[in-house]
C-alpha cells in the first residue's frame, strides 16, 4: 500500500513515530515523544529529568497572543549545554591528570540575539565561560555582558585601530582580552596603539594548519583556508615581536579546523599538529600558556552517529578526552607545561535550545479527483483508451501501464491544444493518469528492481504542505547550503502519518521549499505527515535551529523576524514564560528598506480623498479603508488566521 493511502490509527504506535522521525537519535535525550503522541522537551533539573509537551507551550503562547510562526527557546537547554561542555572538559582533565584548566568561549556570531548572549554570560559565569568577538559591535557586546574578569574575550577577525583601542582599554581594566592575529598586517597597529596608550596587549596568533577535515566546511581547513597565518608569516610575527621587545605578549596559539566537524579523527590529527606549532613557539621564546582550538564540535542533526556532513561519529565526552589526551601526550614528550585549553564551541552550545514552530496553512495534494464508473459513449477514443488502463494495473504489467498512461494523457493534451478536446476532457485525462500512477506507486515497494524512471514516482506524487513561515528568514541555511534540520509534527504522533510531502513556505519564490529530509534509511525527498483535519491547526517543528539561523535570515518578500518566546521549565513540570518578543510588524520591515510608514499612510489618505471627490467611495468607506491600512502597518508580516 502506498504511503499516500489512508490507514487506520489502530496499526500505529508512538514508538513507530519515534523511529520514523529518528527523534531519539537526533534528540540527544532532550527531545522525545509522550505516550499520547506529543513531542516533548526534557531538561535536567538537579539531576532529575523533567519533560514538557511542546504543544502545551504552544497553547500557553496563544493565550498570551503570540501567534505562529514563532521561535521557541528553552533556557534550561542552553544552560545545560554550557554545563555539559565545561564539566566534560573538567572530567577529561581530571582523569588525564592534565595540569591546567579549560576555558570555554562562545562565538557571538553564532547567535547574536541579546537574550541568548545574556543567558550565556549569566549562567556561564560559574564556569568563567567567555565570549568571542569578530567585529567591533560584537566586542562591545562582550565588554558589556561579561561580568567576570576570569572569563576570556577572544578578538578574531580584522581589527582596526578603534577595535584595538577598545580591547586595550578592557585589558587595562583587568579583562583577559586577546587579540588574535589573522594577518601580520594587524601587528603594527596593535603595537602602535599599545605604545600610545601605555597598555600591554595580550596577543594570540591564528595558525593555518595543513590538517583538512570532512564535512561541508572543509575549505575552512588546510592550506587553502582563508584565515590564519602560514608558517613563514608566523615566524615573521615572532621576529617583529622580538624586535619590539614584546614577545612576552604572545600568550595564545589559536587554530580553527572548521565548523561542524563530523569525524573525530580529524579533531585528533588537527590538535596534534597544533601542539607541534605550540612547542615550536615555546622554543622561540614565546611564553604562551593558552591553546585555543577554535570551534568544530558538531551537532548530530540527522541522528545517524556517522561522519556524514550533518552528523558526528563521536560524543561530547569523547571529543574532550581526545583533545586533552592529545595535548598532554604531545607536550609531555617535550617537557612543555600544559596550557589553558580553550574552545569556541558555538553551534553545539546553542543549537538544541531553539526550535521553529509553525502551522500548516494549506495542502496541495495529488489525489485523483472523483472518477466516473464508466465513460459516455461519445467520449473521444484516446480518453477511452486511457480509462481502460486504469483497471488493468498489476505487478506484472505496471511498466507497460505507466508508458500507456503517459502516452494517452499527452495525446489528450495535444488534442486540447488543437481545440479538439474540451477543458473537462483534459481535466478527466489528468485525473485518470494520476489514479494510474497512484496505483503503480503502491506496487513499487513490492518490486525487487524498480525501473530507474519510476524511482522518483512517489516523490512526484507527494503533497505540498504550505507552512506559515519564510525559509529565507528563519531557515536560511536550508536554502544556502542544503543544511538538514530535524522536522516533525509536534502532536498527533500516535496516529500514522499517511501523506508524503514536501514543505513550502509562504514566500513568492520557487526556492522557498524544503525537499530534503533525513530518515532512518538515509536522505529522502519527502516527509511523512498527517492529513489536515477541518478546523484544527496542524503544527510542525524544525529543531536544533539555535545556531546562525536568526542572524543570517533576510527580508525576502519583506517577511520579518518571527515572534520569539523564551521558556524556563520548572521541577514540577510547569514552565515560566521568561521573555516574549513580538516579531516585526509591517511598519518595521518597511522602515528597514527605507520607507516611511507615516508618509505612506498620508499618501494613501490622499488617494482615498481623491476617490471620495470622484464619487467612487463614501466618506464612511474612506474611514474604514484608512483604519485597515493603519492596522495593517502595525500587523504581523506572516499569515494571521
Amino acid at each position: 500500500m502506498s504511503q499516500n493511502q489512508p490507514h487506520s490509527a489502530a496499526d500505529w504506535s508512538v514508538e513507530q513515530s519515534a523511529d520514523l522521525y529518528s527523534v531519539k537519535q537526533w534528540g540527544a535525550g532532550y527531545f522525545d515523544l509522550s505516550d499520547n503522541g506529543d513531542a516533548t522537551v526534557t531538561v535536567n533539573i538537579k539531576g532529575e529529568k523533567v519533560s514538557v509537551a511542546i504543544i502545551d507551550i504552544v497553547k500557553g503562547m496563544q493565550e498570551r497572543g503570540m501567534e505562529m510562526p514563532c521561535i521557541l527557546r528553552i533556557e534550561n537547554l542552553l544552560d545545560y549545554r554550557i554545563q555539559q561542555l565545561n564539566e566534560a572538559f573538567a572530567n577529561a582533565i581530571k582523569d588525564a591528570d592534565y595540569q591546567n584548566h579549560y576555558r570555554g568561549v562562545f562565538p557571538i556570531k553564532v547567535n547574536q540575539q541579546c537574550h541568548v548572549v545574556e543567558e550565556i554570560a549569566t549562567f556561564g559565569q560559574r564556569y568563567n565561560h567567555g565570549l568571542e568577538a569578530g567585529s567591533k559591535a560584537e566586542l562591545i557586546i562582550a565588554l558589556s555582558q561579561l561580568k567576570d574578569n576570569n572569563s576570556l574575550i577572544i578578538c578574531n577577525g580584522y581589527k582596526d585601530a578603534e577595535f584595538i583601542e577598545l580591547g586595550l582599554y578592557a585589558r587595562q581594566m583587568g579583562v583577559q582580552c586577546f587579540f588574535v592575529l589573522e594577518t601580520p598586517a594587524e601587528l603594527p597597529v596593535i603595537l602602535e596603539r599599545s605604545a600610545a596608550l601605555g597598555i600591554e596587549p595580550l596577543i594570540g596568533v591564528r595558525l593555518r594548519l595543513s590538517t583538512t577535515v570532512d564535512g561541508h566546511w572543509q575549505e575552512d581547513s588546510g592550506d587553502r583556508s582563508i584565515f590564519g597565518l602560514s608558517t613563514s608569516a608566523l615566524l615573521d610575527v615572532v621576529d617583529q615581536l622580538k624586535a619590539n621587545d614584546k614577545l612576552h605578549c604572545l600568550q595564545m596559539l589559536h587554530t580553527h579546523l572548521g565548523s561542524q566537524i563530523p569525524n573525530i579523527r580529524n579533531v585528533r590529527t588537527g590538535v596534534a599538529e597544533a601542539c607541534r606549532f605550540y612547542a615550536g613557539l615555546v622554543s622561540e621564546g614565546a611564553p604562551l600558556g593558552y591553546l585555543d582550538l577554535g570551534g568544530g564540535l558538531a551537532v548530530d542533526y540527522e541522528g545517524s552517529s556517522s561522519n556524514s556532513t550533518h552528523s558526528m561519529n563521536y560524543q561530547l565526552d569523547e571529543y574532550c578526552v581526545n583533545i586533552v589526551e592529545t595535548v598532554k601526550e604531545t607536550l609531555d614528550a617535550m617537557a612543555i607545561d600544559h596550557p589553558v585549553l580553550v574552545s569556541e564551541s558555538g553551534r553545539a552550545t546553542v543549537a538544541y535550545s531553539s526550535m521553529l514552530l509553525f502551522n500548516v496553512l494549506d495542502v496541495r495534494d495529488h489525489k485523483p479527483g472523483q472518477l466516473p464508473d464508466s465513460l459516455p459513449e461519445d467520449t473521444i477514443e484516446v480518453l477511452k483508451n486511457l480509462f481502460s488502463v486504469l483497471n488493468t494495473v498489476t505487478p506484472k504489467n505496471f511498466q507497460e501501464c505507466y508508458n500507456d498512461s503517459l502516452y494517452y494523457r499527452d495525446e489528450v493534451r495535444d488534442l486540447f491544444h488543437r481545440g479538439q478536446a474540451t477543458l473537462r476532457e483534459r481535466a478527466l485525462a489528468e485525473n485518470i493518469n494520476l489514479a494510474i500512477l497512484d496505483k503503480i506507486a503502491a506496487i513499487l515497494p513490492s518490486i525487487a528492481r524498480v525501473p530507474a524512471e519510476l524511482e522518483n514516482l512517489p516523490e512526484l506524487l507527494s503533497d505540498i504542505y504550505y507552512g506559515n513561515f519564510s525559509l529565507f528568514q528563519s531557515l536560511p541555511d536550508v536554502w544556502a547550503i542544503d543544511q538538514i534540520f530535524p522536522i516533525m509534527p509536534i502532536h498527533r504522533l500516535d496516529e500514522k502519518p499517511t501523506r508524503d510531502a514536501i514543505i513550502a513556505d509562504i514566500t513568492c519564490d520557487c526556492d522557498g521549499k524544503i525537499d530534503k529530509f533525513s530518515s532512518p534509511a538515509g536522505y529522502v525527498n519527502t516527509l511523512p505527515l498527517h492529513p489536515l483535519k477541518p478546523d484544527e491547526e496542524y503544527y510542525l517543528g524544525v529543531f536544533l535551529v539555535g545556531a546562525y539561523q536568526e542572524t543570517l535570515g533576510d527580508l525576502h518578500n519583506l517577511f520579518g523576524d518571527t515572534n520569539v518566546v523564551s521558556v524556563k521549565i520548572n521541577a514540577g513540570g510547569d514552565f515560566d514564560f521568561q521573555r516574549e518578543f513580538e516579531g516585526d510588524s509591517i511598519s518595521d520591515v518597511l522602515s528597514y528598506v527605507e520607507y516611511s510608514p507615516s508618509t505612506m499612510l498620508e499618501q494613501f489618505r490622499k488617494k482615498a480623498e481623491v476617490a471620495v471627490r470622484e464619487g467612487k467611495i463614501s466618506v464612511a468607506m474612506r474611514k474604514q479603508m484608512l483604519k485597515a491600512f493603519r492596522d495593517s502597518l502595525q500587523g504581523y508580516t506572516y499569515f494571521e488566521r
